[in-house]
């Protein structure tokens, strides 16, 4: 009631408000020309072809200020012929000794740069973004939903030279138009914007003008006409690569799996894109190998619910931004790329002693489909099919055999989008199938056969676009084994089994389940001041992870956000932002299980530097996971509060400090946590980072185990503090633009010690002491011997139960370094060296130098492999 309240009120407010109508600026055009000439690609601009055509200026300052002079004035020139779209930029700067020539991977945005945006479908929602840094170094990214997404995975192949002259600098653009999607007729008016970033004074701006506040980015766009007789090119690329690797490990005695200390391997495989029609395009990858790619950072989980790891495959990145369709916020979502090649699902037999277990499943091919037509019709489509793994076991009898662990299995997922009105309104849709192909067996029988989604969206803009309501229904259905289906209904996602869940049973015959979930938001999207309310919900049936990512579900939750910008210099700030949200969680029993308020502001001075801090205060808050199928528990309420400072990012050494704190209400936890970031530029064409992390936690509710005890269920809570060191280093080395030196390395410390152990006696009691009751010295002991601890509650001289020592330490190093070649462009080679190692035990009073100590002792893995790729277009 309350949250309505509010929304009606912030409704009226912002209706009132909404006739301060942001300025309108009219459309420019700029007309193009064939050439008649040979354009020769060198970044000086002196071919007798460029004289075609007029230059476009007139730029206008976009950030910091907007709709000013912009510092330095900004020309440029189109051309165009039946294969190529040609773009001049000519970037004056009367200090040319000053322009930043810094040098990055491709897609690094660093130093001065210039951008050409091309909306080729004319749908005024998606575009295609170019971009040339002084040093020559590009960045391509498809922009999508009018500007709130852009793609940097797609890496198109297209031409680039830059130059540095008495006036400025220059950056000349052969755009194969192969690249471009458009519709097949006889005249063209593309929507095209240019951006340039003066890095010194951390200036942008634009050929048309842009309200930083307007709501998008794509219909806002100026016109480019005079296209004339071009033809959508057919696109056929092909992609075959070469690996061969070299694996070195400890040597384990007994295990006939890892008795040789090293594995040589070679794999051969194909990545292809092929144009099938002007709108359609064809990814195809065949046996894909990935271990080029940055290892998963090292985490420890404390809680019942998996973590969440980025996708980092290439294939699986590029155009990721379609196939999504989320699920009440955060990384819930039909679809998890992830699940394709993952670690397989089968367990192995009681008596396997010794196993060659894969790290994934073998991919044998995947298929991406994509394409838009010139009504707004967008689709995509990704099938994958992953190989039987049938691993070798050696039994408690010293017997070798075969085992089966993951069945062929096929995965499909399919979107689709229609724009109407200029893409003010969208619908779409979306459908994934998992089919796991003959799942039977012993190992098999704990996983689905299958599993579907679907679902369906709508989002609708009006008001020119300042004002927008977004809904989305999806539903899941699994099928499967009583036994899987059982596992299902009892995991950390749902734990129907929970004694105090009235409203959802455990069927130990169900063999299936279906689950929905929908969300409905509205709100104002432009403007200095800007608000979204929502209301979302996870029903307890939805089962997404067999192809879609899905923590936990038994979820309502109600939320309003409102945000206040300031995009203009003032004489001590050049951008401010103050925002607030508030939400209220509940489960299906209609059980308040959270709510709360955070409050924050971010701040730009202008000398560059940041700060910004913020609070989230937290009432009571009730979990129906921590007891891992027992009780719900009721947790205090909390205040975090945090905060941060970055110095210049434009200096060659900048640095950023993060700071934050927790306090649990009746002191039931308390965690800080401190990180630093360094990244220094000794060369423009080098960057090295350290990132540094401290973390500090104490929790005196940290579930440890569960048991009977006198035919009632016992709960095993202990005090945990727990310290987590980390560091992330970075080093990039540009060569040239096209050959670079990469290296990330991660050292990693993290120990728990327990203490104040605790069963649980009325776990949502009013009173926070009554919730657990503490052991007693008498009632507990620990046992060097059997390392574990066993507990006498009825105070006899039998142990009553107990459990095994909680206590850990972790020490890791992971790190990957990769040379890249991009000899021509689209073929690459790659050299790679890979190091992983790990060390663990579960004493007491360690500090950070007694376990620091250990990582040059790590017993580590290295892999070095060498990957040639090569690129036909035909």
């Amino acid at each position: 009631m309350q949250l309505r309240r509010i929304l009606c009120a912030f409704s009226l407010i912002s209706f009132l408000y909404g006739y301060a109508q942001e300025e309108a600026f009219p459309t420019k055009s700029y007309t193009t020309d064939r050439i008649q000439s040979e354009i020769q690609i060198d970044g000086k601009l002196d071919d007798e072809a460029w004289s075609q055509v007029e230059w476009g200026g007139d730029f206008v300052g976009h950030r910091p200020d907007f709709n000013v002079e912009p510092f330095q004035q900004t020309q440029f020139k189109i051309l165009y012929d039946a294969k190529f779209l040609y773009v001049g930029i000519r970037a004056f700067d009367y200090e040319p000794e000053k322009i930043v020539k810094r040098m990055s991977r491709r897609d690094g945005f660093d130093g001065d740069f210039v951008e050409i945006n091309i909306d080729s479908y004319g749908d005024k929602r998606t575009a295609f973004s170019f971009s040339a840094s002084v040093s020559g170094v590009k960045g391509d990214e498809y922009v999508s939903n009018n500007g709130d997404n852009w793609d940097s995975t797609w890496d198109p192949i297209w031409y680039l030279r830059t130059s540095i002259d008495d006036q400025g600098w220059i950056a000349e653009f052969k755009i194969p138009l192969s690249q471009l999607r458009f519709a097949n007729k006889e005249n063209h008016t593309w929507g095209i914007q240019f951006t340039r970033r003066i890095f010194r004074t951390e200036e942008r701006s634009t050929w048309q003008p842009v309200d930083p506040n307007a709501p998008g980015w794509v219909h806002l766009f100026g016109e480019l006409n005079g296209l004339k007789g071009i033809k959508p090119q057919k696109q056929l690329e092909i992609q075959p690569y070469v690996l061969a690797s070299i694996e070195k490990y400890p040597k384990e005695e007994g295990n006939p799996f890892r008795d040789t200390g090293e594995e040589m391997k070679g794999n051969i495989g194909l990545d292809a894109k092929i144009g099938l029609t002007s709108d359609i395009t064809l990814d195809l990858t065949v046996n894909p190998d990935f271990g080029q790619v940055d290892a998963d950072p090292s985490a420890v989980n404390l809680s019942a619910f998996q973590l969440f790891f980025q996708e980092r495959r290439p294939f699986f990145l590029e155009g990721s931004s379609l196939l999504t369709f989320g699920t009440s916020g955060g990384p819930n979502n039909l679809f998890y790329s992830r699940r394709i090649g993952g670690r397989p699902v089968g367990r192995l037999p009681s008596d396997v002693t010794y196993s060659d277990f894969p790290r994934q499943t073998q991919i044998l091919g995947a298929a991406k489909l994509t394409g838009k037509n010139a009504k707004g019709f967008s689709w995509g489509l990704l099938e994958s099919f992953t190989n039987k793994e049938v691993i070798d076991v050696v039994d408690t009898a010293g017997v070798m055999r075969q085992e089966q662990v993951e069945p062929y299995t096929n995965y499909l997922v399919g979107r689709v989008q229609q724009d109407f009105d200029g893409g003010k309104t969208v619908v779409g849709a979306m459908i994934t199938n998992m089919n796991r192909i003959d799942n039977e067996g012993y190992n098999l029988r704990i996983a689905h056969n299958n599993a579907q989604s679907a679902g369906v969206d709508i989002n609708h803009n009006f008001r020119d676009r300042k004002y927008g309501i977004e809904a989305r229904f999806a539903m899941s259905r699994v099928e499967g084994s009583q036994e899987a289906l059982y596992r299902t209904q009892t995991s950390s996602v749902r734990f129907f089994q929970r004694p105090n869940n009235s409203y959802q049973d455990v069927d130990s015959t169900r063999t299936q389940l279906v689950g929905s979930a929908a969300s409905i938001s509205f709100g104002k999207r432009s403007g200095n001041w800007r608000w979204t309310a929502g209301s979302n919900y996870r029903s307890p049936g939805l089962a997404l992870n067999d192809i879609g990512f899905l923590r936990v579900t038994d979820n309502i939750n109600n939320w309003l956000w409102t945000s206040y910008r300031v995009n203009k210099v003032t004489n001590l700030f050049r951008s401010q932002r103050y925002n607030m949200y508030m939400e209220q969680n509940m489960d299906f029993g209609r059980v308040t299980t959270g709510k709360g308020m955070n409050m924050n502001m971010n701040w730009e001075f202008n000398n560059y530097w940041g700060f910004g801090q913020g609070m989230w205060i937290g009432g009571k808050r009730v979990s129906n996971a921590d007891l891992r199928g027992g009780p719900s528990i009721t947790y205090p309420g909390n205040v975090n509060y945090w905060y941060w400072i970055g110095s210049n990012s434009r200096k060659k050494v900048r640095v950023s400090f993060n700071n934050w704190f927790n306090w649990g209400r009746n002191d039931s936890r308390k965690s800080s946590g401190v990180s630093l970031n360094v990244n220094i530029r000794p060369l423009d064409a080098m960057q090295i980072s350290f990132s540094p992390s401290i973390n500090w936690n104490r929790d005196d509710l940290q579930y440890i185990s569960q048991t009977e005890f006198n035919g009632e269920d016992r709960y095993i809570l202990g005090r945990v503090e727990q310290r987590t060191y980390s560091m992330s280093m970075r080093m990039n080395y540009n060569i040239t633009p096209n050959l670079t030196l990469e290296f990330w390395g991660q050292p990693f410390i993290a120990s728990g010690e327990y203490s104040q152990f605790k069963r649980v006696h009325e776990p949502n009691a009013e009173n926070y002491s009554q919730r657990f009751k503490i052991f007693e010295e008498n009632e507990i002991v620990f046992n060097e011997d059997d390392g574990r601890y066993e507990i006498y509650e009825s105070s006899g001289t039998t142990e009553d139960y107990g459990f095994g020592n909680p206590d850990f330490n972790i020490v890791q190093f992971r790190s990957n370094f990769v040379m890249r070649w991009e000899y021509i462009p689209g073929s690459t080679l790659f050299l790679a060296w890979a190091n992983s190692g790990s060390y663990f035990d579960n004493s007491r009073q360690n500090d950070f130098s007694d376990l620091s100590s250990k990582l040059s002792g790590l017993t580590a893995t290295n892999t070095f492999l060498i990957k040639y790729t090569y690129r036909f277009i035909l």
